[in-house]
């Protein structure tokens, strides 16, 4: 693992929004960790997020998209400091918008705020993590919405790396068969795990995570 990947998990933990115990996630599931992005709440924090997505979306995209897409609520934050420091750090100046949870029927109307895509955009949206899928399924269809947009690249901070709907899938396998959209995380569950081996402080939760990730998780 390097040492970014590394640098990101303690920041996690310092910042309170990778937590060790015992947790129930959106989908049901027991788990020894958790990850709470609403727990960023800082400009530092926020700047500090947004640079490690910065960095993961130029190292893969470069700057061959043309806006990038929060949903609402936890993705509005995080598209809006992306966006910033693509600038700040790489010269990369793109546009981006995200969406109200219910539509506005005065101003401007609509479902989304900021940029508002054309037909043919490449759209890439920023998240926090993924476990079941069920967000991305309520995202499309605001999207497209938008008009004929392309959505090829989601960009993430934690793989969990779980099974989906399908017991043999995960659900970023299931994302990409889907909707055809490749999932880019800065860290997975298979590097919290490495991290853990390595911190005599959290030595309980290994046997937890070996357990979980044998339920759970596909590699």
């Amino acid at each position: 693992m390097n040492a970014d990947k590394i640098k990101f998990i303690e920041f996690m933990i310092e910042s309170d929004v990778l937590r060790f115990g015992d947790f129930v996630t959106k989908s049901g599931r027991n788990t020894p960790y958790f990850i709470n992005t609403g727990n960023y709440k800082t400009g530092h924090q926020l700047n500090t997020l947004a640079k490690y997505y910065a960095k993961l979306i130029k190292d893969t995209l470069g700057d061959d998209y043309d806006a990038i897409f929060g949903p609402a609520y936890k993705g509005i934050p995080l598209a809006a400091g992306v966006a910033s420091c693509l600038d700040e750090v790489y010269g990369i100046d793109k546009p981006y918008f995200f969406n109200r949870k219910e539509a506005k029927d005065h101003g401007e109307g609509g479902m989304t705020v900021g940029y508002k895509p054309v037909d043919g955009d490449d759209i890439i949206i920023i998240e926090d993590v993924i476990t079941a899928g069920t967000a991305i399924r309520e995202t499309m269809p605001v999207l497209k919405a938008c008009g004929n947009v392309n959505v090829k690249d989601m960009f993430i901070s934690v793989n969990r790396c779980e099974v989906g709907q399908n017991p043999e899938k995960t659900a970023i396998m299931e994302v990409n068969e889907e909707f055809g959209i490749k999932v880019h995380a800065i860290v997975d569950v298979k590097d919290i795990y490495e991290f853990l081996k390595e911190k005599e402080e959290y030595k309980q939760y290994i046997p937890l995570m070996e357990g979980y990730m044998k339920k759970y998780c596909i590699f």
